[in-house]
């Protein structure tokens, strides 16, 4: 692909929006029972029991769907150098069958690397929410992006 995202493309104040996707039982359910078998992972009833009050999504769950949603948003059309993490991660309220998740991506800030200038260094905020604008995930961290015209 020859049209990739470079850092320059990325401006401090850029936001992106990703497509939606629509959470099923089925799948937080089988993500639990691999990574996250917590029972109110499992199935309903001690979903019901739960804080939650429903089955819900495993925070680990939703930070891989939101992972999907950045990706399908802008990570597969970038020019990555991978990024050196997520500095903060909050789950805000539960994920539950039926929601629609979108991601919000904003640039809060952006510098090229003194050390390696062929790397930008972008700092993030994503943030993944429901069709009733509740946010249900809240991150930080960064994404290095290679800065047009340079060799690695």
């Amino acid at each position: 692909m020859t049209d990739l995202l470079h850092f320059e493309d990325m401006p401090v104040g850029e936001v992106l929006i990703s497509q939606t996707h629509e959470v099923t039982a089925d799948e937080i359910t089988a993500f639990a029972a691999e990574f996250d078998p917590q029972p109110f992972h499992l199935n309903e009833a001690d979903g019901a029991r739960s804080i939650a009050g429903a089955l819900s999504a495993s925070g680990w769950h939703t930070l891989a769907m939101t992972q999907r949603l950045m990706f399908d948003a802008y990570l597969h059309r970038a020019a990555s150098m991978g990024s050196f993490g997520v500095e903060e991660v909050k789950w805000l309220k539960p994920v539950f069958p039926g929601d629609i998740l979108t991601l919000r991506c904003e640039i809060l800030d952006a510098r090229v690397s003194t050390s390696r200038p062929e790397m930008g260094i972008l700092t993030m905020h994503w943030q993944t929410f429901n069709q009733n604008d509740e946010v249900k995930l809240d991150m930080r961290g960064t994404g290095l992006l290679k800065v047009r015209g340079t060799n690695p």
